[in-house]
Protein backbone atom coordinates (compact mmCIF):
# COMPACT_ATOMS: atom_id res chain seq x y z
CA UNK A 1 0.00 0.00 0.00
CA UNK A 2 1.38 3.50 -0.57
CA UNK A 3 2.37 5.44 2.10
CA UNK A 4 2.26 9.77 3.38
CA UNK A 5 5.32 9.99 5.32
CA UNK A 6 5.68 13.66 7.40
CA UNK A 7 9.53 14.78 7.75
CA UNK A 8 9.88 15.48 11.46
CA UNK A 9 11.84 18.71 10.97
CA UNK A 10 10.00 21.22 8.31
CA UNK A 11 6.17 19.49 7.94
CA UNK A 12 6.60 18.42 4.54
CA UNK A 13 4.52 15.03 3.50
CA UNK A 14 5.85 12.70 1.00
CA UNK A 15 4.15 9.75 -0.48
CA UNK A 16 6.12 6.26 -0.60
CA UNK A 17 4.45 4.91 -3.71
CA UNK A 18 4.92 1.11 -3.44
CA UNK A 19 2.85 0.54 -6.16
CA UNK A 20 5.02 2.80 -8.49
CA UNK A 21 8.10 0.53 -7.19
CA UNK A 22 10.96 -0.79 -8.51
CA UNK A 23 13.80 -3.26 -7.37
CA UNK A 24 16.99 -1.04 -5.82
CA UNK A 25 19.42 -2.66 -8.57
CA UNK A 26 16.48 -1.44 -11.72
CA UNK A 27 16.97 2.19 -11.14
CA UNK A 28 18.12 3.65 -14.91
CA UNK A 29 21.33 5.60 -14.64
CA UNK A 30 20.81 9.15 -16.33
CA UNK A 31 24.55 10.38 -16.03
CA UNK A 32 25.99 8.93 -19.07
CA UNK A 33 25.08 11.30 -22.08
CA UNK A 34 27.38 11.39 -24.76
CA UNK A 35 29.17 15.06 -24.50
CA UNK A 36 31.58 16.45 -26.56
CA UNK A 37 34.17 17.22 -23.24
CA UNK A 38 36.81 19.65 -24.90
CA UNK A 39 39.65 21.12 -23.09
CA UNK A 40 39.19 21.15 -19.59
CA UNK A 41 40.02 24.29 -17.74
CA UNK A 42 40.21 22.61 -14.29
CA UNK A 43 43.21 20.67 -14.55
CA UNK A 44 46.80 21.39 -13.41
CA UNK A 45 48.65 23.79 -15.85
CA UNK A 46 45.30 25.48 -17.39
CA UNK A 47 45.74 28.19 -14.94
CA UNK A 48 45.32 30.94 -17.18
CA UNK A 49 42.17 29.35 -18.48
CA UNK A 50 40.24 29.84 -15.23
CA UNK A 51 40.00 33.26 -13.87
CA UNK A 52 42.89 34.36 -10.99
CA UNK A 53 42.60 32.51 -8.36
CA UNK A 54 40.75 33.59 -4.70
CA UNK A 55 42.44 30.78 -2.52
CA UNK A 56 44.33 27.94 -3.05
CA UNK A 57 45.82 24.81 -1.39
CA UNK A 58 49.66 24.99 -2.21
CA UNK A 59 53.13 25.11 -0.67
CA UNK A 60 55.03 27.83 -1.47
CA UNK A 61 54.38 28.54 -5.55
CA UNK A 62 53.26 31.65 -6.97
CA UNK A 63 49.29 32.25 -7.11
CA UNK A 64 47.86 30.87 -10.72
CA UNK A 65 50.39 28.78 -10.97
CA UNK A 66 50.81 25.18 -11.07
CA UNK A 67 51.70 22.80 -7.97
CA UNK A 68 48.69 23.30 -5.95
CA UNK A 69 46.12 20.77 -4.43
CA UNK A 70 43.10 22.50 -4.31
CA UNK A 71 42.15 25.91 -6.38
CA UNK A 72 39.31 28.38 -5.92
CA UNK A 73 38.16 30.58 -8.41
CA UNK A 74 35.32 32.78 -9.72
CA UNK A 75 32.45 31.83 -11.51
CA UNK A 76 32.40 32.49 -14.76
CA UNK A 77 28.86 32.66 -15.21
CA UNK A 78 27.99 33.87 -11.52
CA UNK A 79 24.47 33.50 -10.45
CA UNK A 80 25.40 36.70 -7.88
CA UNK A 81 28.25 39.17 -8.32
CA UNK A 82 30.33 40.52 -5.25
CA UNK A 83 30.11 44.13 -7.04
CA UNK A 84 27.85 47.10 -5.14
CA UNK A 85 25.04 47.22 -3.10
CA UNK A 86 21.88 45.46 -2.10
CA UNK A 87 19.91 48.24 -2.55
CA UNK A 88 16.81 47.10 -1.49
CA UNK A 89 13.23 48.65 -2.70
CA UNK A 90 9.93 48.02 -3.13
CA UNK A 91 7.95 48.31 -6.23
CA UNK A 92 4.23 48.08 -5.16
CA UNK A 93 3.97 44.66 -3.72
CA UNK A 94 7.45 43.33 -4.94
CA UNK A 95 10.70 43.46 -2.84
CA UNK A 96 13.74 43.74 -5.30
CA UNK A 97 17.17 43.90 -4.56
CA UNK A 98 20.49 44.27 -7.00
CA UNK A 99 22.06 40.79 -7.04
CA UNK A 100 24.89 40.97 -4.64
CA UNK A 101 26.66 37.82 -3.45
CA UNK A 102 29.47 35.72 -4.24
CA UNK A 103 29.74 32.78 -6.02
CA UNK A 104 33.14 30.57 -6.38
CA UNK A 105 34.17 27.14 -7.69
CA UNK A 106 36.53 24.52 -5.65
CA UNK A 107 38.29 22.57 -7.94
CA UNK A 108 38.84 20.18 -6.08
CA UNK A 109 41.96 18.24 -7.66
CA UNK A 110 44.89 18.79 -10.43
CA UNK A 111 43.97 15.62 -11.72
CA UNK A 112 41.29 14.99 -14.43
CA UNK A 113 38.95 12.82 -12.71
CA UNK A 114 35.28 13.37 -12.84
CA UNK A 115 33.78 12.09 -9.69
CA UNK A 116 34.93 12.78 -5.95
CA UNK A 117 34.03 8.97 -5.25
CA UNK A 118 37.16 8.30 -6.97
CA UNK A 119 39.40 11.05 -4.48
CA UNK A 120 41.06 9.52 -1.64
CA UNK A 121 40.15 10.29 1.74
CA UNK A 122 43.17 12.82 2.24
CA UNK A 123 41.99 14.74 -0.98
CA UNK A 124 37.79 15.10 0.22
CA UNK A 125 39.59 16.58 3.23
CA UNK A 126 41.31 19.36 2.12
CA UNK A 127 38.12 20.13 -0.27
CA UNK A 128 36.01 20.03 3.04
CA UNK A 129 38.83 22.23 4.66
CA UNK A 130 38.79 24.44 2.14
CA UNK A 131 34.63 25.10 2.06
CA UNK A 132 35.49 26.01 5.75
CA UNK A 133 38.20 28.72 4.88
CA UNK A 134 35.93 30.57 2.21
CA UNK A 135 33.11 30.38 4.34
CA UNK A 136 34.90 32.33 7.00
CA UNK A 137 35.81 34.67 5.02
CA UNK A 138 33.25 35.74 2.90
CA UNK A 139 31.25 35.85 6.80
CA UNK A 140 33.33 38.55 7.17
CA UNK A 141 31.19 40.73 4.56
CA UNK A 142 27.97 42.27 6.26
CA UNK A 143 26.08 42.31 3.08
CA UNK A 144 25.78 37.92 3.39
CA UNK A 145 23.85 36.33 5.39
CA UNK A 146 24.44 32.50 3.80
CA UNK A 147 26.76 30.78 2.38
CA UNK A 148 26.10 27.19 0.78
CA UNK A 149 28.50 24.85 -0.58
CA UNK A 150 27.14 22.35 -2.92
CA UNK A 151 27.91 20.17 -6.21
CA UNK A 152 26.65 19.20 -8.99
CA UNK A 153 27.84 15.99 -10.50
CA UNK A 154 26.57 14.62 -14.17
CA UNK A 155 24.86 16.03 -16.99
CA UNK A 156 21.37 15.95 -16.08
CA UNK A 157 22.33 17.45 -12.19
CA UNK A 158 24.22 20.18 -13.60
CA UNK A 159 27.32 19.48 -13.95
CA UNK A 160 27.92 20.68 -16.90
CA UNK A 161 30.21 18.67 -20.00
CA UNK A 162 33.70 19.10 -18.31
CA UNK A 163 34.35 15.95 -16.16
CA UNK A 164 36.69 17.39 -13.80
CA UNK A 165 35.59 16.79 -10.15
CA UNK A 166 34.77 20.80 -8.78
CA UNK A 167 32.14 21.94 -6.47
CA UNK A 168 30.71 25.33 -6.04
CA UNK A 169 29.65 28.13 -2.78
CA UNK A 170 27.38 30.63 -3.30
CA UNK A 171 26.98 33.50 -0.80
CA UNK A 172 23.53 35.20 -0.52
CA UNK A 173 22.18 38.26 0.97
CA UNK A 174 19.05 36.43 2.05
CA UNK A 175 18.57 33.01 3.87
CA UNK A 176 17.64 30.38 1.10
CA UNK A 177 13.77 29.56 1.72
CA UNK A 178 14.76 25.62 2.21
CA UNK A 179 17.19 26.12 4.67
CA UNK A 180 14.70 28.80 6.66
CA UNK A 181 12.11 25.54 6.78
CA UNK A 182 14.62 23.70 8.64
CA UNK A 183 15.26 26.68 11.28
CA UNK A 184 11.50 27.52 11.67
CA UNK A 185 10.79 23.26 12.13
CA UNK A 186 14.22 22.73 14.51
CA UNK A 187 12.86 25.76 16.55
CA UNK A 188 9.41 25.16 17.24
CA UNK A 189 10.82 21.50 17.97
CA UNK A 190 12.76 22.91 20.38
CA UNK A 191 10.51 25.69 21.92
CA UNK A 192 8.42 21.83 22.62
CA UNK A 193 11.10 19.47 24.12
CA UNK A 194 13.77 21.45 24.66
CA UNK A 195 15.69 18.95 22.96
CA UNK A 196 17.34 19.23 19.02
CA UNK A 197 15.19 16.96 16.67
CA UNK A 198 18.53 16.29 14.49
CA UNK A 199 19.86 14.69 17.67
CA UNK A 200 16.69 12.96 18.53
CA UNK A 201 16.55 11.77 14.88
CA UNK A 202 20.15 10.82 14.92
CA UNK A 203 19.32 8.59 18.06
CA UNK A 204 16.13 6.56 16.61
CA UNK A 205 17.90 5.93 13.67
CA UNK A 206 20.79 4.37 15.98
CA UNK A 207 18.24 1.87 18.20
CA UNK A 208 16.14 1.44 14.66
CA UNK A 209 19.55 0.62 11.96
CA UNK A 210 16.50 0.37 9.40
CA UNK A 211 17.71 3.18 7.12
CA UNK A 212 21.13 3.26 8.52
CA UNK A 213 23.88 3.19 5.56
CA UNK A 214 27.13 4.09 7.08
CA UNK A 215 28.63 4.59 10.77
CA UNK A 216 31.51 5.94 11.71
CA UNK A 217 33.02 7.29 14.98
CA UNK A 218 31.98 10.75 14.80
CA UNK A 219 28.92 10.54 11.59
CA UNK A 220 26.07 9.08 10.84
CA UNK A 221 24.63 8.35 7.29
CA UNK A 222 21.08 7.35 6.46
CA UNK A 223 18.28 6.80 4.46
CA UNK A 224 15.68 9.83 5.71
CA UNK A 225 12.91 8.66 6.88
CA UNK A 226 10.42 11.07 4.57
CA UNK A 227 13.04 11.10 1.52
CA UNK A 228 12.00 12.75 -1.32
CA UNK A 229 14.70 11.22 -4.14
CA UNK A 230 15.13 7.37 -4.21
CA UNK A 231 18.85 6.97 -2.64
CA UNK A 232 18.60 10.21 -0.79
CA UNK A 233 21.45 9.72 1.89
CA UNK A 234 22.20 12.64 4.93
CA UNK A 235 25.19 12.88 6.99
CA UNK A 236 24.89 13.82 10.22
CA UNK A 237 27.23 14.81 13.16
CA UNK A 238 26.45 13.13 16.01
CA UNK A 239 28.28 15.62 17.87
CA UNK A 240 25.63 18.67 18.30
CA UNK A 241 26.80 21.81 16.47
CA UNK A 242 24.68 24.03 14.28
CA UNK A 243 27.20 25.37 12.03
CA UNK A 244 29.51 23.51 10.07
CA UNK A 245 32.45 25.68 9.85
CA UNK A 246 32.95 25.04 13.10
CA UNK A 247 31.43 21.50 13.99
CA UNK A 248 33.71 19.96 10.82
CA UNK A 249 36.39 20.62 13.17
CA UNK A 250 38.82 18.08 14.62
CA UNK A 251 36.86 15.38 12.78
CA UNK A 252 37.38 16.66 8.68
CA UNK A 253 39.44 13.15 8.01
CA UNK A 254 36.48 11.25 9.43
CA UNK A 255 33.83 13.03 7.51
CA UNK A 256 35.80 13.06 4.62
CA UNK A 257 35.95 8.89 4.61
CA UNK A 258 32.29 9.17 5.29
CA UNK A 259 31.50 10.90 2.25
CA UNK A 260 34.07 8.75 -0.34
CA UNK A 261 32.43 5.59 1.47
CA UNK A 262 28.64 6.82 0.56
CA UNK A 263 29.52 8.13 -3.22
CA UNK A 264 31.40 4.80 -3.93
CA UNK A 265 28.51 3.02 -2.89
CA UNK A 266 26.37 5.18 -5.08
CA UNK A 267 28.35 4.58 -7.70
CA UNK A 268 28.81 1.08 -7.79
CA UNK A 269 25.52 0.29 -6.55
CA UNK A 270 23.66 2.30 -8.93
CA UNK A 271 26.51 2.74 -12.15
CA UNK A 272 27.52 5.90 -11.42
CA UNK A 273 24.86 7.69 -11.20
CA UNK A 274 24.50 12.08 -11.62
CA UNK A 275 24.11 13.91 -7.93
CA UNK A 276 23.81 17.12 -5.94
CA UNK A 277 24.83 17.59 -2.63
CA UNK A 278 24.53 20.50 -0.41
CA UNK A 279 25.57 21.30 3.00
CA UNK A 280 23.24 23.17 5.18
CA UNK A 281 24.71 25.01 8.35
CA UNK A 282 22.86 28.02 10.71
CA UNK A 283 22.94 31.46 8.62
CA UNK A 284 25.78 33.83 9.86
CA UNK A 285 24.57 36.04 12.71
CA UNK A 286 25.38 39.36 13.42
CA UNK A 287 23.68 42.17 15.48
CA UNK A 288 20.28 41.94 15.68
CA UNK A 289 19.33 38.67 13.92
CA UNK A 290 21.87 37.15 16.90
CA UNK A 291 20.65 38.17 19.33
CA UNK A 292 16.29 38.04 18.76
CA UNK A 293 15.91 36.06 15.33
CA UNK A 294 17.67 32.74 16.24
CA UNK A 295 18.19 33.23 19.88
CA UNK A 296 18.02 29.19 20.53
CA UNK A 297 19.64 28.42 16.99
CA UNK A 298 23.12 26.87 18.75
CA UNK A 299 20.61 24.49 20.31
CA UNK A 300 18.57 23.64 17.83
CA UNK A 301 19.87 23.56 14.62
CA UNK A 302 22.08 20.80 13.28
CA UNK A 303 24.25 21.42 10.76
CA UNK A 304 23.99 17.90 8.08
CA UNK A 305 25.01 17.16 4.57
CA UNK A 306 21.74 16.09 2.02
CA UNK A 307 22.94 13.62 -0.98
CA UNK A 308 20.36 13.49 -3.61
CA UNK A 309 21.09 11.06 -6.63
CA UNK A 310 19.17 12.14 -9.81
CA UNK A 311 17.47 8.99 -10.91
CA UNK A 312 14.24 10.21 -11.48
CA UNK A 313 12.27 13.51 -12.52
CA UNK A 314 9.86 15.99 -10.66
CA UNK A 315 6.88 16.04 -12.19
CA UNK A 316 3.48 17.97 -12.38
CA UNK A 317 1.82 16.69 -9.26
CA UNK A 318 5.03 17.43 -7.29
CA UNK A 319 5.49 21.12 -8.45
CA UNK A 320 1.81 21.82 -8.20
CA UNK A 321 1.75 20.65 -4.43
CA UNK A 322 5.02 20.16 -2.54
CA UNK A 323 4.81 16.62 -2.32
CA UNK A 324 7.02 14.71 -3.36
CA UNK A 325 6.47 10.95 -4.63
CA UNK A 326 9.61 8.49 -4.07
CA UNK A 327 9.24 5.07 -5.62
CA UNK A 328 11.11 2.77 -3.28
CA UNK A 329 10.72 2.96 0.80
CA UNK A 330 14.14 4.15 2.15
CA UNK A 331 14.50 0.89 4.05
CA UNK A 332 15.00 -0.76 0.86
CA UNK A 333 17.32 1.96 -0.03
CA UNK A 334 19.24 1.78 3.67
CA UNK A 335 19.30 -2.33 2.54
CA UNK A 336 20.53 -2.37 -0.61
CA UNK A 337 23.39 0.17 -0.23
CA UNK A 338 24.54 -1.60 3.01
CA UNK A 339 25.27 -4.45 1.26
CA UNK A 340 26.54 -2.75 -1.91
CA UNK A 341 30.54 -3.46 -1.55
CA UNK A 342 32.95 -0.82 -1.74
Amino acid sequence: MPELRKDPIIGRWIIVSTERARRPGTFIDSNHKTIDEGECPFCEHKESKTPPEIYAVRSHFAPNSPHWKVRVVPNIAPALKIEGNLQRRGHGLYDVMDNVGAHEVIIETPEHIANMADLDAAQIKLVFETYVVRINDLEKDPRFKYVLPFKNYGWSAGGGNIRHTRSQIIATPVNPMRVKEELVGARRYFSYHERCVYCDLIKQELESKARVVLESDHFLAISPFAARFPFELWILPKKHSCDFSKGIIGFEYDLAEMMKKVLQKLKIGLNDPAYNYVIHSAPFRRGKSKSTEWNTIEGDYHWHIEVMPRLTHVAGFEKGTGFYICSIPPEKTAEFLRRVEI
